[in-house]
């Protein structure tokens, strides 16, 4: 049987490289084609050693990037790039029928005023925007088997929507008053070299950072107000922590019908177990934790998981959810080999496990 063939534009950043580690394992598919202005002109294992042992890393050398001549070597592109530069290849692409798996918000983002508004510029490509799906497959999965162009979620976006959409969903919780702190590794911020993200301005340092408004609350909003047929604002604090790799979300939350006796609190509780297992029990990558456990990044760093914990607090009438993934796999690269699976009619559990 012949393999899908698939290209990565961008492939030297760290979502890039996962896409490779991913990619070059998948059992279904081809990685034809790798580029970076960068690096132009070498393979795959000179830049990234770890892959030096596949033969295909040897041999597959980074290119400049062409949309023309992606086209004629791939089915499906991916576009590791930053916001803006990605419809710059994404309308070419599109154009001549390549399906298109975007790790950019360029197309997260269903409003082009909205675009607007958190990314400081006119959407690239607003006659776009109709046919992207928001790649989330927990959420979309019928829609992504039939997109030709697919808006990865980011990866704070991911650890909040899928704890709090089938709550919203389901009316257990209010839409208003929902606050979100999450805590990211250092990779979420790309591979570059800028002052903040140096070894000794990290290390051994919490901070929060992007507020009030970080860019993530437009693709987030549009999410969470979809789920509750109503306008949803939430208060949203990230903060930078001194770890490579992987995030933990806190959210708080208001029960709906809740009070705080004992019976109500119990009843409350058991409508948020059905809740979640009706959502994600059949779930390949949602791991809905149970007893005393509570979300841990050690346990999803380098896999396609997002861990996901709840507890009700009676004193303050709270009910408080918890996530944990890895910002690169199931907040990157993974989700998006996930939603390529959907698209090829591929196990979606393919090259992941």
């Amino acid at each position: 049987m012949s393999k899908t063939r698939v290209a990565i534009v961008g492939a030297s950043g760290y979502s890039g490289e996962e896409l490779v580690r991913l990619l070059l394992g998948h059992p279904l598919v081809d990685l034809t084609a790798v580029t970076s202005r960068q690096y132009a002109g070498q393979s795959l294992a000179q830049i990234f050693p770890r892959f030096g042992h596949l033969p295909a890393a040897r041999t597959l050398k980074f290119s400049e990037p062409r949309a023309d001549e992606l086209a004629h070597r791939a089915d499906i592109v991916f576009l590791a790039l930053p916001h803006g530069v990605a419809a710059e290849f994404a309308i070419p692409l599109n154009a001549k029928g390549v399906a298109v798996i975007d790790l950019s918000a360029d197309f997260r983002v269903n409003d082009p005023a909205v675009y607007k508004e958190f990314y400081g510029h006119d959407h690239p490509a607003p006659e776009l925007l109709k046919e992207a799906v928001y790649g989330s497959p927990e959420l979309y999965r019928e829609k992504i088997r039939s997109s030709r162009l697919i808006a990865s979620p980011g990866c704070y976006p991911t650890s909040i929507l899928l704890p709090l959409v089938p709550l919203l969903r389901a009316g257990l919780i209010s839409s208003e008053h929902i606050i979100a702190d999450s805590l990211s590794g250092v990779s979420g911020a790309g591979r570059k070299a800028e002052l903040d993200y140096l070894f000794v301005e990290c290390n051994e340092s919490v901070r929060p950072y992007g507020l009030p408004k970080h860019r993530h609350l437009s693709e987030i909003e549009q999410e969470l107000s979809i789920a509750a047929g109503s306008r949803v604002v939430i208060q949203f604090t990230p903060h930078l922590i001194p770890v490579n790799r992987g995030i933990l979300t806190t959210l708080y939350t208001q029960p709906v019908g809740m009070t705080r006796d004992a019976a109500s609190v119990a009843e409350f509780g058991a409508k948020v177990v059905a809740c979640y297992q009706a959502a994600y029990s059949q779930e390949p990558f949602v791991r809905i934790l149970e007893g005393k456990a509570l979300p841990d990044t050690k346990n999803v760093v380098g896999t396609n998981v997002l861990e996901l914990a709840w507890r009700i607090d009676p004193r303050t009438g709270r009910l408080i959810v918890m996530s944990a993934e890895d910002n690169l796999v199931k907040g990157a690269s993974g989700q998006a080999v996930q939603s390529m699976n959907l698209l090829c009619g591929f196990p979606e559990t393919a090259g992941l496990l």
